[in-house]
């Protein structure tokens, strides 16, 4: 039996897709006793096994797989810190998406779930006049995108729903990552008023919030 896959996006890099993708895996793994692998689209400013690999890990309390030391997680790796299509540009390299999609089915054989996080927000380009958004949409993967507190993150949350929208891919849930508050007045209104936005535009979707480490769900239809 095939698992299913979810892509994690974000609003934006440095959003905390990281943490979010851990936590996420390790609340379905504990709660819904479903057996969960993640997986890194790509990585970028990095050598050898994937940095935000390991921190899933670390979250999900399971120490490195076989599939993270054979490069199954992350079978692209780039030294340069930047956007997937510069960081292969610097390295003379090429974002092979077929060894990409090859990796993804080796998991989902295997695992019930399997949460690929992407690199930077939904329009990032992985190659010359192709985007992460192209990527999710020619695979037909739903998504969890993740937001924050910060300010900006209204309109970039509200961006990234209705480029979705657009392409029609399926929002499972919208996770609004508390891991960094630097002001309560911004971090209540922008809480309420994405809420809000869902609760009037999709209330399909679910509604996450990730406080201290710890996920709660809340169903809004």
């Amino acid at each position: 039996m095939i698992g299913e896959v979810i892509f994690v996006t974000g609003i934006d890099t440095n959003i905390g897709k990281t943490y979010a993708t851990g936590y996420l895996a390790k609340r379905f793994a504990e709660e819904e006793g479903c057996s969960v692998i993640t997986q890194k689209l790509i990585q970028t400013g990095n050598s050898g096994i994937s940095e935000d690999i390991i921190t899933h890990r670390k979250i999900m309390g399971t120490g490195l797989l076989p599939e993270d030391l054979d490069g199954t997680t992350c079978p692209i790796v780039l030294s340069y810190p930047a956007s997937p299509h510069l960081a292969a540009q610097i390295d003379k390299s090429h974002i092979n998406l077929k060894k990409i999609q090859k990796t993804t089915a080796t998991l989902r054989k295997k695992y019930d779930i399997t949460l690929i996080e992407g690199a930077g927000g939904i329009m990032t380009p992985l190659a010359e006049n192709y985007t992460t958004l192209d990527y999710i949409k020619e695979q037909g993967f739903p998504v969890f995108i993740v937001t924050s507190p910060r300010l900006g993150s209204i309109n970039h949350t509200l961006m990234t729903l209705e480029m979705c929208r657009y392409a029609r891919i399926e929002v499972k849930g919208v996770v609004y990552n508390m891991f960094n508050v630097e002001d309560e007045l911004i971090c209540e209104a922008t809480r309420e008023y994405i809420k809000g936005y869902i609760e009037k535009h999709a209330r399909s979707i679910t509604w996450i919030e990730i406080i201290d480490g710890t996920v709660h769900a809340y169903g809004l239809s």
